[in-house]
């Protein structure tokens, strides 16, 4: 880009954010109404590759990279809410001065969100883990389940499956680049946690 369009360009792109939309496991006959939904929060029509989700008979899978406005990860998310029988994740990547986000949602559970690092990190704030210090007490046991309930592991666990339903997927706990496809922030699925005071 030209210099002297240099700072409009900082500007514009200091607004821009970008992620990975997974559909893990979909009824044949909802494909076409999500992309419709997806394609309002990203305010443009979007055709998604469709495949057969083997650990689900009758049921698809996909996933989309996308790129918009910084909190279109929490649209896309809101977006597929409330239809049976959808599994799915979003991420949107960290930008310049906002922190990442993660969605993820299943039938049983409903959704889960977690605030990330630049790497992919999940970030819990300094008041939830004070929160599962203070109902553990000194037993250890009730603050492994706080935690893991911080750390959305439960839909971690459902999800797993879906996610290495295929070599395409084995990297989907992780964000990606939107514009190279590779693999970013893996270190998050090694569960690596920051409270939000140590940023």
């Amino acid at each position: 880009m030209a210099a002297s369009n240099a700072g409009l360009a900082g500007t514009t792109s200091a607004a821009k954010a970008r992620g990975v939309l997974y559909v893990h496991s979909s009824p044949r006959a909802l494909c076409p109404h999500i992309e419709w939904a997806a394609g309002g929060a990203l305010d443009r029509a979007v055709n998604f590759d469709w495949v057969e989700q083997p650990v689900l008979k009758g049921s698809m899978r996909t996933e989309f990279y996308w790129e918009g406005t910084q909190g279109t990860g929490a649209a896309l998310a809101s977006a597929l809410r409330g239809w049976e029988h959808l599994r799915y994740e979003v991420t949107e990547d960290a930008t310049v001065g906002s922190d990442g986000g993660r969605w993820l949602h299943t039938p049983d559970l409903g959704i889960f969100f977690a605030q990330t690092d630049s790497v992919g990190n999940v970030v819990i704030p300094e008041d939830r883990v004070r929160y599962a210090m203070e109902i553990a007490g000194s037993d250890a046991f009730e603050l492994h389940r706080e935690l893991r309930l911080a750390l959305g592991q439960a839909w971690d666990d459902e999800l797993e499956a879906f996610r290495h339903a295929s070599d395409t997927t084995r990297w989907s706990g992780c964000t990606r680049s939107a514009s190279s496809g590779r693999p970013r922030g893996c270190a998050r699925r090694s569960r690596t946690v920051r409270t939000a005071r140590g940023r």
